[in-house]
């Protein structure tokens, strides 16, 4: 397919989040060749994430960049080869697997996919147009500073959703939260903070609304028309955060790999070798939230990045007997 050069190893890990860099550690201990492919945003979703209350060990909170930093640099410790490229197409049919990435080829005989997954998007007219104008955001951490002391809207009911707008209640005029359920979806402990928050009427809840309209002008976003049974409203805002749930980086390993609503689907009933992170091809091997629709919590992706490795050296070592 392409005629860059190619490079050989027993196991390559794709993606730098919690479960790639656990991947990574865990196979180092195991003495596997190894090499970590970043992919285009090494780091993951935690990037985007002020404050982790709930890693295990780190009690006085740690922000998602400097958790991600220690993580790396603890894979840096071991004769791990790390490479800043991104695949872009596979091909599982038989082994040694290859991996055609933007800057060189890679090929293994085993695979750890722990690709994550990207911000989900409400999919309107004018959303598209905006996010190119300016306005619309899915990462309070990035963006907060640009709307300081003026009105933003955040769309969603999770944990993501509510702790985007904690953070930029020290930043903006006034917070309007949408979500489209008559209840938040996001841990107990994070809606305490937001009612505390709606007391000070510093956060303005509109409950059972979806986003009908982003406004704006040549500048960016100037306002947003939200409705619900009853009720059609505008709402006057200068940016938009979308904090809606996310979809999964799999669309390079559909035609290859069985899938589940693009989610990797991995073999927990394969109980002849015990390789629960095992995807439908042997030797390939998924973890993270590429593969998690239920949990979705960076210490699920990095457990499962665990296991991922030590079925990785079972399965490489089967192959030397």
């Amino acid at each position: 397919m392409s005629k860059l050069s190619k490079i050989y190893t027993s196991l390559i890990i794709i993606g730098a989040g919690p479960a790639g860099y656990t991947a990574a550690i865990y196979a180092a201990r195991a003495n596997l060749k190894t090499i970590l492919i970043t992919g285009s945003e090494p780091g993951g979703q935690l990037l985007n994430t002020n404050a982790i209350e709930n890693w295990p060990g780190e009690y006085h909170n740690i922000s998602g960049i400097n958790l991600m930093n220690n993580m790396l640099k603890h894979v840096q410790k071991f004769p791990i080869h790390i490479i800043n490229d991104t695949i872009i197409n596979v091909n599982f049919i038989k082994r040694p697997f290859i991996m055609y990435g933007e800057k060189k080829n890679y090929s293994s005989d085993a695979v750890i996919i722990a690709t994550g997954a990207s911000p989900r998007y409400l999919n309107i007219p004018s959303e598209t147009l905006y996010k190119s104008r300016g306005g619309i955001s899915t990462c309070a951490i990035c963006d907060g500073f640009f709307y300081k002391n003026k009105s933003v809207a955040i769309i969603g009911g999770g944990n993501s959703a509510l702790e985007e707008a904690l953070f930029l209640s020290n930043i903006t005029k006034t917070i309007y939260i949408i979500h489209r359920k008559k209840k938040f979806t996001a841990d107990k402990i994070l809606i305490s903070r937001i009612m505390e928050k709606v007391k000070l009427k510093k956060i303005i809840l509109y409950m059972s609304y979806i986003v009908n309209e982003i406004l704006g002008d040549h500048l960016g976003v100037t306002g947003i028309r939200i409705n619900s049974l009853k009720n059609n409203i505008l709402l006057n805002v200068f940016g938009i955060f979308i904090a809606i749930g996310h979809i999964p980086n799999s669309n390079i390993f559909l035609n290859q790999l069985e899938t589940k609503n693009n989610f990797i689907q991995i073999n927990k009933n394969n109980t002849e070798h015990h390789f629960q992170t095992q995807t439908s091809i042997p030797g390939i091997f998924a973890a993270g939230d590429v593969t998690d629709h239920i949990y979705r919590q960076a210490i699920t992706a990095s457990s499962s990045g665990c296991m991922a490795a030590i079925d990785a050296e079972k399965y490489i070592s089967s192959l030397i007997r």
